[in-house]
């Protein structure tokens, strides 16, 4: 029902179209010649860069943006029923369809390739995408971050779709992929899921959608569990430890690694990524393990995969100066921020390692106040802000706070200090960094604020 809405409407409007996915969705709608108008609170270059397509934009979010001759209205998950755009749609009986539901529809009618897993979704799919490109197939993609020199979406000449997929209130049970992939599985979104054995049965959900081959690694107990209960057979794994696709004869170097790729035991090829750490081995694997399916010559696999240097905000080096680094990251759930910190420290062993943190969300924060604590090890000094907000309840906000994790931190054995704005802390860091010193800023919300804050203020003291 919901996708002969989407055939058949030719004036569409986009509530939140500034966001990641829905502004990737906006570019393929004009693909397949509708009229996009979209609206945002928040201006910049997205805005300016889709108004350059020819999409008509609205900002800030009105209900007179809402005109009756609209066919349909795509929503992102950060529209709440009363925006005043939203409620303007459902008094004029607009049919509403939600961004995971959309692009679900938009995948009917392509080679559909979901990624979904608690980590590595994003570098994953950029590898997958970036391959793709390497071997001429132009897909299209929408994915959570930009891939550098190529962007977070595009609007490909094939058939293929490479598509982030979030388990988020389920939202990727709207796809039905021919290739479907999951790289890990852990607790999260805590706010919406009871438990890790609720999170287990939508990942199953979502492998028992795939229509083709499933790609899964087999080093992660909480993926393995899913697999056994899995109806479709055809599977490939990949892992260090166990899987078809294997690396082995790994080299992590300061700003590389290295490995032998094997498959059944038999080696294939030497790979060497411009990626530091174990965990990007296992997204090439499972990058690798998708193009080999769709017959992509190794000599495009391995070219693009030497050549590839990375997702922006994924341990991005914002700036050196003065022998000071300055690197930023979007990592914001235990493990992501703990395997990065562990890649940092492999890359300077014998630096001091200062670290921001800015929590992502109240409940994720409440849930896992244990897991983060503990997953600064690697850090000579944290320093955390207040919590960004995210769709949590007043209630769940009173439940937790940034102090809180600072004083777990600190009887972790780390040196942590809270201060409570951006601005604080870039003056706080300007006072006390030297050189030597590597500053990381991590978290989904926009620490990296503090991370170009820094780097400005240093470019002034030395005038470079």
């Amino acid at each position: 029902m919901e996708c002969n809405i989407l055939d058949k409407a030719q004036k569409i409007h986009l509530i939140g179209i500034g966001g990641t996915g829905m502004s990737g969705l906006a570019q393929l709608l004009l693909t397949m010649d509708k009229q996009v108008s979209g609206s945002d609170n928040n201006p910049g270059k997205v805005l300016t860069k889709l108004k350059q397509k020819g999409i008509k934009i609205f900002c800030p979010q009105r209900e007179e943006n809402i005109s009756n001759d609209i066919e349909l209205v795509i929503y992102s998950h950060a529209i709440l029923p009363d925006n005043p755009e939203y409620k303007k749609a459902v008094e004029y009986h607009i049919p509403l369809l939600s961004y995971p539901e959309a692009v679900g529809c938009v995948m009917g009618k392509k080679r559909g390739i979901a990624i979904a897993g608690t980590h590595g979704k994003t570098t994953t799919s950029s590898l997958i995408v970036s391959i793709l490109k390497e071997a001429g197939c132009s897909p299209s993609f929408l994915i959570g971050g930009e891939i550098k020199g190529t962007g977070n979406s595009e609007a490909g000449h094939s058939d293929i779709l490479v598509v982030e997929a979030c388990e988020y209130k389920r939202s990727f049970l709207n796809y039905r992929p021919e290739i479907g992939i999951v790289t890990t599985i852990e607790e999260d979104h805590l706010d919406y899921y009871r438990d890790i054995e609720e999170i287990k049965t939508a990942f199953r959900d979502f492998l028992n959608n795939v229509k083709g081959l499933i790609v899964y690694c087999a080093d992660d107990r909480n993926v393995m569990d899913v697999i056994r209960t899995i109806r479709n057979k055809n599977m490939v794994s990949y892992g260090l430890k166990g899987g078809r696709w294997k690396a082995k004869n790994i080299q992590l170097l300061k700003n590389s690694s290295e490995f032998d790729c094997v498959f059944d035991e038999k080696k294939e090829s030497f790979i060497k990524l411009q990626l530091p750490g174990v965990h990007n081995i296992k997204n090439a694997l499972a990058s690798i393990a998708v193009a080999r399916y769709l017959d992509v010559p190794w000599e495009d696999i391995k070219e693009c995969l030497e050549r590839f240097s990375g997702v922006h905000r994924r341990c991005e080096v914002i700036g050196k100066i003065k022998g000071i680094t300055i690197i930023d990251d979007y990592g914001h759930h235990p493990t992501e921020i703990r395997c990065t910190l562990q890649c940092i420290r492999n890359m300077f062993p014998d630096n001091r390692l200062i670290v921001v943190f800015q929590p992502h969300q109240y409940s994720r924060t409440r849930f896992l106040l244990k897991e983060f604590a503990m997953s600064f090890s690697d850090a000579d000094k944290v320093v955390v802000p207040d919590i960004y907000f995210v769709r949590d309840s007043i209630i769940e906000q009173k439940l937790v706070n940034a102090r809180m994790l600072v004083e777990k931190i600190r009887k972790n054995g780390r040196e942590a200090l809270y201060l409570p704005t951006f601005d604080e802390i870039v003056e706080y860091l300007y006072e006390i960094v030297k050189k030597g010193d590597v500053v990381l800023t991590i978290g989904a919300g926009p620490v990296d604020k503090v991370a170009y804050g820094l780097l400005k203020k240093l470019r002034n003291r030395y005038k470079t």
